[in-house]
């Protein structure tokens, strides 16, 4: 058994743009298969430039905010409530091109 708050836990970088900043509830060994648990801060502007995961899939829910995700170069709305699976290899971006903070709430999955 794992317990944690989001508020308790540090904010840190995330990786493909360390402006950007998460807050890791899990990480890779504290469940099978998850490589993490997270919640992701985007500010206005603010991109995780184009990537793909050989390793592993995720899944990333809109908890406030907008902005758009961008998967294999077509391009889907994010609004809250949305939840997007992106899967191993695919190219994928997110931006915030709203006005407010965009707040994603995201996992990954073992491929």
């Amino acid at each position: 058994m794992k317990l944690t708050s989001l508020g308790t836990v540090p904010e840190e970088a995330v990786s493909h743009n360390p402006a950007i900043k998460k807050r890791v509830m899990l990480r890779l060994g504290d469940l099978p298969h998850l490589t993490n648990f997270s919640q992701a801060r985007f500010a206005p502007g603010q991109v995780a430039n184009g990537h793909a995961h050989t390793d592993m899939a995720e899944v990333f829910f809109v908890e406030s905010g907008q902005g758009t995700i961008t998967i294999e170069g077509k391009a889907y709305r994010l609004t809250p409530g949305t939840c997007v699976a992106v899967e191993p290899n695919e190219t994928h971006e997110v931006i915030n091109d709203g006005e407010a903070d965009l707040v994603l709430t995201y996992f990954g999955l073992r491929a």
